[in-house]
């Protein structure tokens, strides 16, 4: 049998990986005109000619022109990275006493399903590839692989405490 420290310290560990990819994908919504920007040129240079390249020009001339025009429109992209940021301090609670706050694991559980509906309803809508609308899906499908293992290992963590009292 597992010791309960350490099913705490993977708990602890899944926990700070799923935050921290949060982070990262919230850093990452703040700068999207400079990603693309580098993203096309390297596309450019490398002279590729595909549909992912296609995407990538459309969706790079797309936001240069719209934020060159209109930079507030980059406004919704600053909050949608500032969601992101906020999701992750959210998981804090769980963090420091999983069991006590197993709900905030569920609610990302729920929030990774719903990843799903989101891509497939609104991608097509859009205008969104399918291709891209997958790799959207695949942040929910890894989320919720990494969170339902958190919370198999926080439910030992509450068998575990129910057993000593």
């Amino acid at each position: 049998m597992i010791s309960q420290p350490r099913v705490l310290r993977q708990v602890k560990t899944l926990l700070m990986i799923f935050m921290i990819s949060l982070v990262i994908s919230g850093l990452t919504a703040f700068p999207i005109e400079w990603q693309l920007s580098l993203a096309h040129a390297w596309v450019v240079e490398h002279g590729w000619n595909n549909g992912v390249a296609q995407w990538l020009e459309r969706v790079y001339m797309g936001v240069h022109e719209t934020y060159s025009r209109y930079p507030f429109i980059a406004y919704g992209t600053d909050w949608l990275a500032f969601a992101h940021l906020v999701i992750a301090v959210a998981f804090v609670g769980p963090w420091r006493d999983p069991v006590r706050n197993v709900w905030v694991v569920e609610f990302g559980m729920i929030a990774c399903v719903a990843i799903l509906p989101l891509a497939f309803i609104a991608g097509p809508v859009r205008g969104i590839p399918l291709f891209w609308q997958l790799i959207d899906c695949s942040f929910g499908v890894f989320g919720l692989l990494l969170l339902w293992v958190c919370r198999r290992k926080i439910a030992r963590l509450e068998k575990a405490a129910a057993t000593t009292r």
